[in-house]
């Protein structure tokens, strides 16, 4: 399949996708494994957020999801409309999280309306590519980290106290922890902190006995919005894996759901890989 795509302003729009990605809208098989529990997803208007949301939305969960501005309203609606579909509850923010008040504010908005959250998932990302050191602007440099290491700060620490025992936390990283490409400088170290921080966060709580467990998924090269808007080669994004080809958010999102389910009780602190036979090791 040839991924050839207008360009798009970032943070891109699924609906204007000319090959748009599978969700999982019509494979999917919930079980309800997460039936009166509240899942919060950042960037879950589409890609893995939107794929995500609609699995555990199958499984039964209440669903939050957070997007950053109308250029994605279509896009959040849409998922919305296939968590209601699933007969489940649904509720979209439009904030951007770089700012730690919107976060609160989110958090608080996501339990006065279900009471608590079981999961919370931070999945929400930004990325440039660079040719150069000298291309990187500060303001892409500050944007980069403010969106993918502050707003999860923000979320987690105005999360924690709403999460019960036995709820889960859930980051995003990237197969450039461990195979960093270096016109995504900024990016990938973000997501080597991201890394860094889950084991240590695993850790933190377990020695204080909160009971609550963080984890993240390593995706490789995925098929969303983000990449025809921040990627020059997309005709040839993903072929360089040993599958030859980009994942679907659809290929992701059950990793969320096993991490977040009692099946995963006995992991925390771990990184699950999903890369396309790159290997992680």
């Amino acid at each position: 399949m040839e991924y050839s795509e207008t360009k798009q302003i970032p943070p891109g729009n699924e609906l204007d996708m000319k090959n748009r990605p599978n969700h999982g809208e019509f494979s999917y098989k919930g079980k309800g494994l997460f039936k009166d529990k509240t899942v919060l997803i950042t960037g879950g208007d589409s890609g893995i957020g939107k794929a995500t949301a609609i699995a555990f939305a199958r499984e039964g969960a209440n669903v939050a999801i957070v997007y950053l501005s109308s250029l994605e309203r279509e896009d959040a609606q849409d998922t919305l409309n296939w968590i209601k579909h699933a007969k489940a509850e649904g509720i979209a923010f439009e904030l951007d999280l770089q700012k730690a008040e919107n976060c609160k504010k989110v958090v608080e908005d996501t339990v006065k309306k279900f009471g608590k959250i079981d999961v919370l998932i931070n999945n929400a990302a930004f990325q440039r590519e660079h040719k150069t050191f000298e291309e990187i602007t500060i303001e892409d440099w500050k944007q980069t980290y403010q969106t993918n290491l502050d707003a999860l700060f923000f979320m987690i620490k105005y999360s924690l106290k709403f999460i019960p025992k036995g709820g889960s936390i859930i980051n995003t990283t990237s197969v450039n922890v461990y195979n960093p490409n270096p016109s995504l400088l900024a990016y990938a170290s973000t997501k080597a902190a991201i890394q860094n921080i889950t084991a240590s966060m695993s850790k933190m709580f377990l020695e204080q006995g909160k009971e609550i467990r963080v984890n993240a998924v390593a995706p490789g090269p995925i098929w969303t919005p983000l990449i025809p808007t921040t990627i020059s080669d997309v005709d040839n994004f993903g072929k360089n894996t040993p599958m030859g080809r980009p994942g679907q958010p659809c290929e992701i999102a059950p990793i969320y759901v096993f991490l977040a389910s009692d099946q995963a009780s006995y992991i925390s602190g771990a990184i699950i890989a999903a890369t396309g036979g790159r290997i992680t090791l």
